[in-house]
């Protein structure tokens, strides 16, 4: 007689094998664990503190303060930039005067070289000559005004003016005074104007200009002209 061995029943849905999880979620969660505990891992070991939440207060608080601060220096820089433009602004028209001024200045020397030139020369000639002289009296004073030249040029001749008056005084039916010497600086031309103080009771009648290289020196120009 044959032999059977028995067959355990079993349910259809218990025969299949049971899966685990699939294999790529496994791989996607554990990478993402990785990935979590490294960037844990090197801001706690390599990147500063994190901030609490005063210091974030105080970063913040400073970080707007440098912000005002910035605006507060583009508004100086600005105004200070305008400022620096309408100086720019005077100095171009300053210097626009400036050259019109030395223009005028230069026509008016070439003016007044032209009526040098057409005045008569001193009749006695000399290194320094008196080209033109106008003298008055007013409150007991000697008003001169007078025009010395000299030919050539470099260093300026410097000496002095002497002027001797002649005249009438109280005292005496006629008298000459020596008023106070004046400093003269010659190189083309000089004029020279002021006054002089006379004696009480003198009435001038002309004036002996001498051109001196120093007080009581040597005489370098001459010329007599009347006092009006």
């Amino acid at each position: 007689m044959a032999r059977y061995k028995p067959v355990v029943f079993e349910p259809s849905g218990s025969r299949r094998k049971r899966r685990g999880l699939p294999r790529w979620l496994v791989l996607l969660v554990t990478g993402t664990v990785i990935g979590v505990s490294v960037v844990i891992f090197v801001q706690e070991r390599y990147l500063p503190p994190r901030l609490s939440a005063s210091a974030s207060t105080e970063l913040r608080s400073s970080l707007e303060q440098a912000q005002a601060e910035r605006q507060s220096l583009r508004t100086e820089l600005d105004a200070t930039a305008g400022r620096l433009k309408e100086t720019l602004e005077e100095k171009k028209a300053f210097d626009t005067a400036l050259a019109a001024g030395r223009e005028t200045i230069e026509g008016l020397r070439a003016d007044l070289a032209s009526v040098i030139a057409a005045l008569p020369p001193d009749p006695r000639g000399g290194a320094i000559e008196v080209r033109a002289g106008r003298f008055s009296v007013d409150s007991g004073k000697l008003l001169y005004d007078v025009m010395l030249t000299r030919d050539g040029g470099g260093k300026a001749f410097n000496g002095v003016m002497q002027l001797v008056v002649e005249g009438q005084s109280g005292r005496s039916d006629s008298s000459s005074v020596n008023l106070k010497p004046v400093p003269v600086s010659v190189t083309h031309y000089q004029s020279l104007r002021g006054s002089l103080p006379l004696p009480s009771d003198f009435r001038p009648n002309q004036a002996i200009v001498r051109v001196l290289d120093r007080i009581d020196g040597k005489q370098l120009g001459m010329r007599v002209l009347l006092v009006r």
